[in-house]
């Protein structure tokens, strides 16, 4: 395995065509994974994975992640079994407990740390062979269950998306990735390795067994302002909620205020010009493919194991920005990618 690894991610907001026409453009670079997202109301992940594998040689291929309350574990299962089937180069599971669920009419599982917990020990059960019964206090499942189709070759490794202390100590006895998605924050890493590290001696587990993923909003171009300016359009947008998770960021309430106004009255330009530069780094990638190297140096060196890149990637279109990630920021980070 690399001594780090970058990943790319897609919102799952495309037709059939182009989810295919981009397995084949990241085929053609060194990506050590490719990710879609599972976010509501866009197409659930296993349908655009499909579509991608059977054109992606090199790269593993996942969801980042599934909420177990808008998809029931046995579903997840067979879901993750046949995309082993046709993950060419292999495959991952990421499990979150989701975000603006109530918006979209679904409510989640209570209490979520058991959700979660029952729905890996269901998942890995079904995946395993094993029979699934559960009479749990979130899922009852009769005791003769089992998974009915092929079973994957290989155990499907785990990530679990969060930025909670309860959640990240629940990985670190139970998952092999944790990632915090919405951020670029190197100070952000050494927090969670040591939310993780908490479930990691509950389990028994050597401190650091858990890899740290971290990823965020991604936009590059040869012109480095106008990448910026169009991060900073989508940093506006979620900012005001994605900050208060961070523990290792203060952002003045006034600047917030005024930025959730401006978004509100859809003025996201507006918006855009009042996030300042540092905080614009710490919750997107964006710039010249030099600007990129940098923030992924700075979070590698702070112990991270891998890095997701994350739509949209070019200013005008993906294309673009995929490009130059593979072709400048890839080979620019030979030294920390190489096996």
């Amino acid at each position: 395995m690399p001594q780090r690894e970058i990943s790319i991610a897609f919102q799952t907001d495309k037709r059939a065509a182009d989810y295919i026409a981009l397995a084949k453009l990241v085929n053609d670079y060194a990506f050590d994974a490719v990710t879609v997202y599972c976010d509501a109301p866009y197409h659930p992940s296993f349908g655009p994975l499909l579509l991608m594998a059977p054109h992606i040689e090199r790269a593993r291929i996942g969801p980042a992640g599934i909420p177990p309350s808008r998809m029931h574990p046995l579903d997840i299962a067979a879901g993750a079994a046949l995309l082993a089937d046709v993950a060419r180069a292999g495959t991952y599971l990421g499990l979150v407990r989701g975000g603006w669920l109530a918006d979209h009419g679904i409510s989640e599982r209570k209490p979520p740390l058991l959700a979660m917990r029952e729905s890996i020990r269901i998942i890995r059960k079904l995946l395993a062979g094993e029979v699934a019964g559960m009479d749990g206090r979130i899922f009852q499942i009769a005791e003769h269950v089992r998974a009915p189709y092929p079973l994957p070759d290989q155990r499907i490794p785990l990530q679990i998306g969060t930025w909670g202390v309860k959640l990240a100590a629940l990985a670190g006895e139970l998952a092999d990735e944790v990632k915090i998605g919405g951020s670029a924050n190197p100070a952000l890493i050494s927090w969670m390795a040591e939310q993780i590290s908490r479930g990691e001696a509950r389990a028994n587990r050597v401190r650091g067994t858990v890899k740290i993923v971290i990823g965020a909003v991604s936009v590059v171009d040869d012109d480095r302002d106008a990448a910026r300016f169009a991060a900073r359009k989508a940093v506006a947008l979620y900012m005001p909620i994605v900050s208060k998770l961070d523990p290792t960021t203060e952002i003045e309430p006034t600047l917030m205020q005024r930025v959730a106004g401006l978004v509100a009255a859809g003025d996201s330009e507006g918006a855009a010009r009042l996030v300042p530069d540092e905080i614009l780094d710490r919750f997107a990638f964006a710039g010249d493919a030099a600007d990129i190297i940098k923030q992924c140096e700075r979070l590698f060196d702070a112990g991270a194991k891998r890095i997701e890149l994350g739509t949209p990637h070019g200013v005008a279109e993906s294309a673009l920005g995929i490009r130059l990630i593979g072709g400048q920021v890839l080979p620019g980070l030979r030294s920390w990618l190489r096996p």
